[in-house]
């Protein structure tokens, strides 16, 4: 599966904020197939330009899936690109939290 997504603004906020950090509406029903133990492969740390692209890839039909393409149009455009400017924010908090 493709995914296209972009979010350098909201990442550099995300960094600098703890309030930033909390998942935005829409983001926890991903994270069944793309968390960590699901089928399809994880979200965390894509370029949130990815994520955007394969979103409207899904809602126009462009990208074959079986549910994908019935869940990209439940969001909006915004709804869209403030999850995946949070996921991918995700790595950064992730490489962050390394030792």
């Amino acid at each position: 599966m493709r995914a296209v997504w972009t979010g350098l603004c909201v990442l550099a906020a995300a960094v600098a904020s703890p309030a930033a950090a909390a998942s935005p509406s829409g983001a926890s029903s991903c994270t069944g197939c793309h968390g960590t133990a699901g089928p399809v492969g994880p979200l965390e740390g894509r370029p949130a330009a990815e994520l955007v692209a394969a979103m409207a890839a899904f809602r126009t039909g462009e990208q074959s899936a079986t549910v994908m393409g019935r869940i990209a149009k439940g969001f909006s455009d915004a709804e869209v690109r403030a999850i995946a400017d949070w996921f991918a924010a995700q790595s950064a908090r992730s490489r962050r939290a390394q030792p």
